[in-house]
């Protein structure tokens, strides 16, 4: 399985709300996922970014890649 850390979107139509998931790289957008290891609300000024650090750095571990949006999120967090 080819794990990516990837945004999936829940929020209400023109109010954007994201979850940071783990998921198999073919699975739809916002379709299966392994766990939830985030959120991001890029309405609340400034934007609201909320990771589980140990999580995330242990998916990384095991060799998750994160999409170009998470990799930017992560080193605005100084995760990455």
């Amino acid at each position: 399985m080819a794990a990516k850390i990837r945004l999936t979107r829940i929020g209400a139509r023109k109010r954007p709300f994201y979850r940071i998931v783990v998921a198999d790289g073919r699975a739809p957008r916002d379709g299966r996922f392994s766990e939830v290891v985030g959120t991001y609300d890029p309405k609340k000024d400034p934007a609201e970014i909320r990771f589980k650090e140990d999580r995330v750095k242990e998916w990384l571990s095991r060799g998750a890649e994160p999409s170009e949006t998470v990799s930017s999120l992560l080193k605005k967090k100084g995760i990455l």
